[in-house]
């Protein structure tokens, strides 16, 4: 990698919204102050995170204070000034900022986890659970109908281990009244229930 086109060491959240990554296309988000690439979406996380938008989408249709962001910057408690992270899809209900830059209240997000991204996806999901107005985290998996649903307790924790979501299935979103079956979210993925 060329001096050009090298890296900053380390950034502070502030500086990650201000900079202009090299090749301008590309997805990045900002991890414990460095800025890490995102590769481009497979088509079957695409046609997943495409058909979740549409379901959940609708679902808010009538609920006007309430709407989907597909891939807004979150900042996590953890390390607030060092850390962006970017799920596929955030609900939020919160009313609109006019210079808002992150995502300052979301409620839901989604994460669509693909094989090759699992530890990367598992430690953003875990990050999450430090945003105070977070109450459900739903990861969906690319390799098959499946996901996996965190709900904040009654209490304020959050569970030691996700509710294990299976192609027969409905999944429930609770915080905003949505249930749906879970095979709806992979209509267009290719995938089957086996």
């Amino acid at each position: 990698m060329s001096a050009a086109t090298r890296l900053p060491d380390a950034m502070t959240a502030t500086e990650f919204l201000d900079w202009t990554p090299p090749h301008g296309g590309d997805r990045w988000e900002l991890v414990d102050g460095r800025p890490r690439a995102m590769a481009p979406a497979s088509p079957r996380h695409g046609s997943i995170q495409g058909e979740t938008n549409r379901l959940l989408g609708n679902h808010l249709a009538a609920q006007t204070e309430c709407r989907v962001v597909i891939e807004p910057g979150i900042r996590p408690r953890v390390d607030a000034a060092h850390n962006i992270r970017v799920p596929d899809l955030a609900i939020t209900c919160a009313p609109w900022e006019d210079d808002e830059r992150v995502l300052a209240a979301p409620l839901v997000l989604v994460e669509i986890l693909s094989p090759s991204n699992k530890a990367d996806t598992w430690t953003n999901v875990w990050s999450y659970t430090t945003i105070p107005s977070v109450a459900e985290i739903l990861v969906l998996h690319t390799a098959e109908i499946r996901g996996e649903l965190l709900r904040r307790q009654d209490d304020g924790l959050w569970p030691d281990d996700p509710l294990q979501l299976l192609a027969g299935d409905d999944a429930h979103l609770e915080s905003i009244g949505f249930a749906g079956p879970l095979a709806g979210f992979y209509r267009t993925s290719g995938l089957t229930g086996r």
